[in-house]
């Protein structure tokens, strides 16, 4: 991964360790953002046929990566947007499971229009508690983060398709942003109904662009009344046959954000969906050894198969800027700091850090 780290220009400043506050932007990326620009200064409308086309090639190109039919892909401006689109469309008498302190947009976005909500606490055996709750409070609908955004926490995905297996009604809507990009992923096999992402993060993409996933039943499921001229692709004839996944982009949309989805998607399979997922799995694996020798890290991911390569360490403000100040970038996140790694990290920056720690201790 060595040659693919010269794009990344923040990694000679220090050490990394924040996508899960921004994905990095990288060189190959700013040339064509430039050069897509520079064609709109030259040709002004004449960009309009160009525009479309890379739009929809971008829809082919979510599809492709993550294993989507795509007449099932919508284009969202970010995956908040795009769940209260959805949420608008479900039936009031629903029973939802949340996760306690999930993303607060997943949340809200079900506690807003009161849904009859069932939670559960993040706890070592979440996939057993979901099961149980599903069984004993006939939920219709789970919703929840693949990757938690406080501590990492990952949902089993094989659980997910176990779990539709035994309960084929039940809907599951999954947040995707601290997910997507950081593995290979398969959306059709995966038993989840509505996956969403932002794509500023683990697929640096940068701001102003996501997407939407659907399974073939969504559609019987959600009635979505969100329409626009776009959405019918700016033909009047078509206002009554505007397909499910088109009816979350009514409006314009930005080539130049959506067009640096396709170039990411494209370069990350470039580089290889199964190298990146190897390296980040390394690098997991590396960072949870160290950080629970060092007693950082929450009790409940010691029964944990699998971690993300987001961790919550036990670390107070003086710790936060002692890492500030040797050049580790990070986040303060609840009580802790969140340490964040993605595949143009290496297992070296995570021995330093941990050497910056001891310094503390």
């Amino acid at each position: 991964m060595e040659k693919f780290r010269k794009e990344f220009p923040v990694l000679r400043k220090g050490i990394y360790a924040n996508t899960a506050v921004y994905g990095l932007l990288y060189e190959s990326l700013l040339d064509w953002r430039q050069e897509h620009d520079l064609d709109f200064l030259i040709h002004g409308s004449d960009m309009r046929d160009k525009t479309l086309k890379l739009l929809s090639d971008t829809r082919t190109v979510i599809g492709a990566f993550f294993h989507c039919k795509r007449e099932n892909v919508a284009l969202v401006n970010n995956f908040s947007t795009g769940l209260n689109v959805l949420l608008e469309g479900l039936h009031p008498k629903k029973k939802i499971l949340l996760i306690e302190n999930d993303y607060p947009s997943l949340n809200w976005g079900f506690e807003n229009r009161g849904f009859d909500i069932h939670y559960l606490k993040m706890v070592s055996d979440l996939e057993d508690r979901i099961q149980e709750t599903i069984e004993k409070e006939h939920i219709d609908v789970l919703a929840l983060s693949l990757v938690q955004w406080l501590d990492g926490f990952s949902i089993e995905l094989e659980f997910l398709k176990r779990l539709k297996s035994k309960f084929p009604n039940i809907l599951i809507i999954a947040d995707g942003t601290q997910f997507c990009g950081s593995m290979q992923f398969d959306f059709d096999n995966s038993g989840i109904d509505v996956l969403g992402a932002s794509a500023y993060k683990w697929l640096l993409a940068g701001y102003g662009n996501g997407f939407m996933l659907f399974s073939d039943r969504v559609k019987e499921e959600i009635s979505i009344k969100n329409i626009g001229f776009n959405a019918a692709n700016g033909d009047l004839d078509k206002r009554n046959s505007i397909r499910f996944a088109k009816l979350f982009e009514p409006g314009h949309l930005s080539s130049l954000n959506f067009g640096s989805l396709k170039f990411s998607l494209e370069h990350l399979t470039k580089i290889g969906m199964d190298k990146i997922t190897d390296q980040n799995r390394k690098l997991s694996e590396n960072a949870k050894s160290e950080f629970q020798a060092l007693g950082l890290l929450d009790e409940k991911f010691k029964e944990r198969k699998s971690h993300s390569t987001i961790f919550n360490i036990r670390a107070d403000d003086s710790i936060f800027q002692h890492l500030l100040a040797n050049d580790v970038y990070c986040a303060q996140r609840g009580q802790g700091v969140r340490l964040s790694f993605h595949f143009y990290n290496t297992e070296n920056e995570i021995d330093s850090i941990v050497k910056i720690l001891k310094t503390t201790r």
